[in-house]
């Protein structure tokens, strides 16, 4: 192990990333993303379905440049440090499904696992059912794990496999870049108004993106990860990232006048107005994110690992975020959104995603048939 790689390592290293990744993550809202949502790789992944014309709502389409460029600072980290590893064969179908419910789960919370520490840092009560959803539906998935769930290890392939998602990241940044159109009509689109109209400038999106690829590569930051290991093996090392994530943002938020406390806010003609992208159906609040949970956990990582794992060469992830992106166009074309009042199916969808991914979590246990 090298000296670098022991200071990305350490306690204070995690720290030390999580600081600076909150810090970037609200300084993004300072400069044009959405309110409370400087950082979501959910919404993010929301909005880049939409640019690609999967669904059609259209106050949440942009191609994102934030997560393409996640993916390549990852991909730029594990090739500098020699763990850049093509890899995969481990349930890519259940991976699949996994992302698509873990999306959904999200989007009817409205944000990804990340958004509810910014949400939180932000001054958003909605956020503290949101987040004890999150770490129940990871208890849930932690008590899987001990029953001896698996997806099954993955093995090594041949290098094309494991460019194959970079590659495609690299793609969509260029046409991020260059605000490609296909024509009048078609891909890409992008909104006028509503969140997906919010952005910061796509060059300072793209540095900060590839500074958190990078970091989050070389000190495997994960959200979801830091609660299981505290949960299975009181292991507090990525927790810490975690809870320094939030108190930088909270600190940048009081210093950029970003911070708003309550669960709604007064507008400026005295009526009542929701959080930024939230709602206060408090149950749903908490099921999605019992939902986003419990998959990422079976799944192995946050929407972000997945994202930086990709990177690495990890074709598992990469199926998992496929799934995530087919699952927030089924999300919005089926109407299952979080909001105020949540769309139609809101609430089915997370019961029926419970179902799914409870029944994946007790058939996977042991080994498969004809495995020694």
């Amino acid at each position: 192990m090298t000296k670098s790689r022991d200071i990305f390592a350490s306690g204070a290293g995690i720290i030390i990333v999580g600081l600076l990744l909150g810090c970037i993550a609200a300084s993004l809202q300072k400069l044009g993303n959405p309110a409370n949502m400087g950082v979501c790789v959910a919404c993010f992944t929301r909005d880049i379905a939409g640019a690609l014309g999967l669904h059609r709502a259209a106050i949440v389409q942009y191609l994102r440049p934030e997560i393409p460029a996640f993916c390549l600072g990852a991909f730029l980290a594990a090739l500098s440090f020699g763990e850049f590893r093509p890899r995969t064969g481990s349930a890519p179908i259940l991976r699949f499904l996994l992302g698509m419910f873990a999306i959904i789960g999200a989007l009817v919370f409205l944000g990804c696992p990340w958004r509810a520490m910014l949400r939180l840092a932000g001054g958003d009560w909605n956020a503290i059912l949101g987040l004890a959803g999150l770490i129940v539906g990871i208890a849930v998935g932690v008590a899987f794990l001990r029953l001896g769930f698996s997806l099954g290890r993955s093995y090594p392939t041949r290098r094309p496999v494991g460019l194959a998602m970079p590659l495609v990241m690299l793609i969509l940044l260029l046409l991020a870049i260059f605000n490609f159109r296909a024509g009048e009509g078609a891909a890409l689109f992008r909104s006028t108004s509503g969140p997906g109209a919010a952005a910061a400038p796509v060059a300072i999106s793209i540095v900060a993106g590839l500074i958190i690829g990078f970091l989050a590569q070389r000190t495997r930051f994960c959200t979801v990860g830091g609660f299981r290991d505290a949960i299975l093996m009181r292991d507090f090392h990525l927790l810490s990232g975690v809870i320094a994530f939030i108190v930088a943002a909270f600190l940048m938020n009081l210093i950029y006048g970003q911070f708003h406390p309550g669960f709604t806010l007064l507008a400026e003609d005295g009526s009542v107005a929701m959080q930024p992208a939230a709602h206060t159906v408090g149950w749903l609040n908490f099921g999605g994110m019992v939902l986003a949970g419990l998959s990422f956990c079976l799944a192995g990582g946050c929407p972000g690992r997945q994202v930086f794992l990709s990177g690495e060469g990890d074709g598992d992830a990469a199926m998992f975020v496929l799934g995530m992106l087919t699952g927030a166009a089924v999300a919005h074309n089926f109407l299952m959104v979080g909001g105020q009042p949540p769309q139609p199916l809101a609430s089915w969808a997370v019961i029926l995603g419970l179902i799914v991914v409870c029944i994946i979590g007790i058939t996977g246990r042991g080994r498969p048939a004809g495995v020694r």
